[in-house]
């Protein structure tokens, strides 16, 4: 005879046997048994078992959030304006390089656009950011003319600072600089990889490595100045537009995208074309897939999701 080990409640657990399969699992319902959802009571069930009530709770895609293809498509012109930003960079340096262009147009130009973005920036919203900030036109003219004048007077050393260095690493540095400066820039997502001040030095690392380059001291400091106004000024002049004038950003985003297609067109026809078509897939086929992606997103939510505490505790951190 197999020895056997049963327990004293037979009807509360399941008998082992040795050689012989002698095993039942109870019916819970024949038993009649309510099922509860509780760890500290024993019942005649299996640990596996899922009682019909357990799927009533089951709730899908609750937290999703609903996009319209347009507010997409506008959104998206954060992004054609940092692609645009790199472009017109990358022309205006072509034509320095090439003697095409002379640093003292380029510093006309930039001064004037400078001018007249700070202008536009200030009666957008009336003065109020300015008010906020407690800053001054004075404080900031200070500001540009020290800068100015740093970038003059430190102008020949950015010129020879990289001419130990290939240009062949120094055109691979910059290229990996703008790359960079593309992923970690600030577009208004809440990600660990957003980083604006580290965008901005990858952009001006990228602009003094091609600046080292260019024929004279004088080029270098147009070239930084440049840098400064497309990568650090221009930005917060798009985000100002975004938010007061939507209208007039649109215009200024498809403005400037046709100025940096032309730009590069004077350069390269298969170059402008790819670009162009770069343009095109960011600002309408992207938004489409997200919109037809959405349509397969299935995220459900219930009883065996991670508690949540919604209290405010922070008086017991007091």
């Amino acid at each position: 005879m197999s020895p056997v080990l049963q327990s004293s409640n037979p009807g509360a657990y399941t008998d082992v046997t040795w050689g012989q399969d002698t095993t039942s699992s109870p019916d819970p319902v024949e038993n009649h048994t309510p099922w509860k959802k509780v760890l500290y009571e024993r019942q005649p069930f299996p640990d596996n078992y899922v009682d019909k009530s357990f799927l009533e709770e089951l709730r899908k895609n609750i937290y999703v959030r609903r996009y319209s293809y347009w507010a997409v498509v506008f959104e998206s012109a954060v992004v054609i304006h940092q692609l645009c930003s790199v472009c017109s960079f990358s022309v205006i340096w072509w034509y320095m390089d090439q003697d095409l262009l002379s640093p003292q147009k380029l510093c006309g130009f930039g001064l004037a656009f400078t001018l007249l973005g700070y202008l536009i920036f200030d009666a957008v919203d009336k003065g109020a950011g300015r008010k906020e900030s407690g800053r001054t036109r004075w404080r900031d003219l200070k500001s540009s003319l020290v800068f100015v004048a740093f970038t003059y007077g430190f102008s020949p050393v950015l010129k020879t600072l990289t001419e130990s260095i290939s240009t062949d690493t120094i055109y691979a540095m910059s290229v990996l600089m703008l790359i960079g400066h593309l992923v970690f820039f600030d577009y208004g997502a809440n990600a660990a990889v957003v980083s604006n001040t580290l965008s901005i030095n990858m952009a001006i690392f990228a602009s003094v490595c091609l600046a080292s380059r260019l024929p004279r001291s004088l080029h270098a400091f147009t070239m930084v100045t440049f840098a400064i106004q497309i990568f650090a000024l221009w930005p917060s002049l798009q985000r100002k537009l975004r938010a007061y004038t939507p209208r007039t950003y649109t215009c200024v985003t498809f403005i400037f995208a046709v100025f940096s297609v032309s730009g590069l067109l004077s350069i390269s026809s298969v170059g402008a074309l790819l670009f162009f078509l770069l343009l095109i897939s960011v600002t309408f086929l992207c938004p489409y897939f997200l919109i037809r992606l959405q349509l397969f997103k299935d995220n459900i939510h219930g009883p065996w999701d991670e508690a949540e505490i919604k209290e405010d505790l922070s008086r017991f951190l007091d």
